[in-house]
């Protein structure tokens, strides 16, 4: 009692021309109608009414805007041709966990044009032999029950985001530019720079190793050379040293 007095006041508080989205689970329904839910939300797009008990959907206000209606684990087992009449624009219903057990009740679906997706997780209607080519034969206006397509594929989370993400995408290829064109110039680049170099080295190379024969030649003649005028510098010295000697011995001889 405390939750539904507390979901009403928030009700009463908010402008209802203004709101697009309205979570409303868990509150407890009176005969199949949620107190200060009503005609007054025209521009309401997502609802959510899950497990608040609703039996029946007779009641339901008109939202022509709602894209997106959630009514799972709720006491639903029939009645949805309301949807069709109040709800015109729904993309998307959730229904599971509910009453609703053969596809004369999913039939009345067949008015919802622009019906994209489909929950019956949990219903005893999916345990019929069949059961999901039943429903897309049944419901041709549909891509996704349960959440995946007739090959199985799973739904998309939002179609909004995955249409950022194309975007974004573009974006950054348009941004890098067109794939592959700077990968083969620097192939090619690489491809030159290598032969290039290869030469080069090879020529310097061969320049190299005959500078160093040159080198290590003269070096070796300048090695001979300088030694034969150490050993004739040291001879002469020894000449010098060889004749004062004897003028040495006179001199002392004198003194």
């Amino acid at each position: 009692m405390e939750m539904k007095k507390r979901i009403n006041l928030e009700l009463r508080n908010r402008a209802p021309e203004k709101v697009t989205e309205l979570v409303l689970d868990n509150c407890r329904s009176s005969n199949g109608e949620i107190e200060g839910l009503n005609d007054s939300f025209k521009e309401l797009e997502f609802l959510s009414m899950a497990n608040v008990e609703l039996t029946s959907l007779a009641k339901l206000p008109t939202l022509s805007k709602l894209r997106k209606l959630e009514l799972s684990d709720n006491i639903i087992s029939g009645g949805l041709e309301v949807l069709a009449e109040r709800c015109p624009n729904l993309t998307y219903l959730n229904l599971s966990g509910n009453k609703i057990k053969d596809l004369g009740t999913v039939e009345a679906l067949q008015n919802l044009k622009n019906l994209k997706s489909l929950d019956l997780f949990n219903c005893e209607i999916t345990n019929l032999e069949d059961y999901r080519d039943s429903i897309f034969e049944l419901l041709q206006q549909i891509t996704y029950l349960d959440g995946f397509d007739q090959e199985d594929n799973e739904a998309p989370d939002s179609e909004d985001d995955d249409e950022g993400d194309e975007d974004d995408d573009d974006e950054d290829e348009n941004e890098a530019g067109p794939p592959g064109e700077y990968e083969e110039e620097d192939d090619e680049d690489d491809g030159g720079s290598d032969l290039g170099e290869g030469e080069e080295e090879e020529e310097v190379g061969l320049s190299y190793l005959m500078k160093e024969e040159i080198q290590d030649e003269d070096d070796d003649d300048d090695y001979v050379e300088e030694g034969g005028d150490e050993e004739e510098e040291a001879e002469g010295v020894r000449g010098e040293k060889r004749k004062r000697d004897p003028e040495d011995e006179g001199e002392e001889e004198d003194d």
